[in-house]
């Protein structure tokens, strides 16, 4: 990636570029590399937690992620940027990107998957 993932707030920061229509092969890629970002302490990757909100992507490759985390001070929060910069640095044709970092809604366990139900527990 030429620019590294970085954290910006608030939301309503979003670059003056419009967003381009994603195809669904890039979109399963975006995700799939989200899904190797692992909450470090629950063992769980953030798309399966129910943290990520939304993602777009403009024509020139530069990624938004919109997304929470599971408490206001989570303290893994510059983790999981690192995590997801990373992860995103190895899709083909994303070459940078920022993460918005939301409240609203605030996350509750209702937002995991069925995958992250099972892998903790939670039915």
């Amino acid at each position: 990636m030429d620019k590294p993932l970085a954290q910006s707030a608030p939301a309503e920061a979003a670059s003056d570029m419009a967003p381009a229509t994603i195809s669904d092969e890039t979109m399963e890629r975006i995700y799939a590399a989200l899904h190797m970002v692992d909450d470090p302490e629950l063992g769980i990757n953030i798309v399966d937690l129910g943290l990520i909100y939304g993602v777009q992507m403009r024509e020139d490759g530069f990624v938004t992620i919109t997304m929470t985390l599971t408490t206001p001070g989570c303290p893994m929060h510059a983790s999981l940027a690192d995590g997801v910069g990373a992860a995103l640095s190895q899709v083909p044709g994303v070459t940078g990107g920022e993460i918005h970092l939301v409240w609203e809604p605030r996350w509750t366990p209702d937002m995991l998957t069925e995958e992250g139900r099972s892998a903790l527990g939670y039915y």
